[in-house]
């Protein structure tokens, strides 16, 4: 089994950054590809990045590319979101997520591993 845990998420202005952490434990982290996913209250989970297990494949929502950047130490096994210029639309709960494998997936129901959130609020 993996565990997720996410941390970072706080209280941002509006065209702030913020950089997000997933620290993953339980089995090796350079097997899995990883992503990253946002729940905004009342909507549904959508995908923001993805990394596949050498960092070679990356995938990046249309909303958030160009401002967002995922990436991974797999030395440290920690996976990372760095958020530049942070916008009220980006308040939701983010999740860290993983799958065995060595691609990148955009569909939430790919993913077997999840984190329990961590909440970025991003005030006007």
């Amino acid at each position: 089994q993996v565990q997720l845990v996410e941390s970072g998420g706080r209280l941002v202005k509006a065209g702030g950054s913020l950089r997000l952490s997933c620290a993953a434990s339980g089995r090796t982290f350079s097997s899995y590809a990883m992503g990253w996913f946002r729940q905004a209250a009342g909507k549904e989970r959508e995908f923001v990045a993805a990394i596949n297990w050498s960092g070679g494949s990356i995938d990046y929502a249309d909303s958030v590319k160009g401002r967002f950047t995922i990436s991974r130490d797999n030395a440290k096994n920690i996976l990372y979101l760095q958020m530049n210029t942070l916008e009220p639309e980006d308040t939701a709960v983010y999740y860290c997520a993983a799958v065995y494998g060595y691609r990148t997936y955009l569909i939430r129901d790919k993913y077997d591993y999840w984190g329990q959130g961590t909440q970025v609020t991003v005030s006007s």
